[in-house]
């Protein structure tokens, strides 16, 4: 089953074999085995790999819950052993790149010897990562988060968006109404990004069209810019680049535009494992409100 995912995941018989850590005819051989005991054909051969069947594909649906059942067994009894340990998968969006470090800090400091995953990526492809149980949580917007899916949420913080710019660009002190921001050279997170998408609404809102210079899917590129003290942008306050030190960034209040709650995500499972229970626990009795809000 676990040759069965990777094959899966690289889409060719020699990468899903390395990434395993064996032969490529040791894992073609398995996954016949499996083919033979099940009675079905699960891969697509010719001479490469051309995707599962439709037996395949619900052969692969049971593998990655059997595997998830198996690791929570596993993080189950060495919870049970020892009540500091397990290891913990948790999905992060960009705008909540400095949450994350104030959320696994308390994990942390709860569980010691808890090993943590950290996969950055945008909010859609963590709730997909969800639902295949590739992640145990998710740091993501909880407005898209599907109402109806399999899914619990835990409500964090709401998150507010700023005009922040480096010296020497010069920002007017005081909180800025979102009309006021039209003349101003702004670097922006791509439209496909929903942090982007609320900044667009209120500028549709306030019936102005901003002069955006540029515009990136990462934050690293963003910061650079942002620093270098030729551009302004809008920010939610938990993706400020606080490792530069906050000495060169003006960072003022804006009018009002549309505030998402950001919080945690998990998948509904019958049986939660101890080390999820407590992490979710944790996370429950945190007040980071107050972290990522400007008066």
């Amino acid at each position: 089953m676990t040759y069965l995912i990777a094959l899966d995941r690289y889409r060719h018989f020699s990468r899903a074999a390395e990434s395993c850590g064996v032969s490529q005819p040791a894992l073609s051989s398995a996954i016949r085995q499996l083919e033979t005991e099940l009675g079905i054909t699960i891969i697509r051969r010719t001479r490469r790999f051309n995707g599962l069947t439709d037996e395949g594909q619900r052969v692969l649906d049971w593998a990655r819950q059997t595997l998830a059942a198996l690791d929570g067994l596993r993080q189950e009894a060495a919870f049970a052993q020892a009540v500091a340990g397990g290891s913990l998968s948790i999905g992060v969006m960009p705008p909540a790149l400095q949450a994350s470090p104030v959320l696994l800090e308390s994990f942390r400091t709860a569980i010691p010897g808890l090993h943590l995953q950290v996969r950055l990526g945008p909010c859609a492809d963590t709730i997909h990562r969800l639902r295949q149980q590739q992640l145990d949580l998710g740091l993501v917007y909880l407005d898209q988060i599907p109402p109806d899916g399999p899914f619990e949420v835990l409500p964090l913080y709401t998150e507010q968006h700023v005009l922040v710019a480096a010296e020497p660009f010069v920002l007017p002190a005081g909180r800025r109404e979102w009309h006021t921001l039209a003349d101003l050279p702004l670097c922006l997170l791509s439209t496909e990004m929903r942090t982007r998408q609320i900044v667009d609404a209120a500028f549709r809102g306030a019936g102005v069209t901003p002069a955006i210079v540029m515009e990136t899917n990462s934050l690293e590129v963003l910061y650079a810019e942002l620093l270098a003290g030729r551009l302004a942008s809008i920010l939610p306050v938990a993706a400020l680049p606080t490792h530069t030190g906050h000495g060169r960034l003006q960072v003022r209040p804006l009018g009002p535009c549309a505030t998402p709650e950001v919080g945690l995500a998990r998948l509904t499972q019958s049986l939660p494992t101890a080390l999820t229970v407590r992490v979710w626990e944790i996370a429950a009795n945190m007040d980071m409100r107050d972290i990522f809000a400007l008066g």
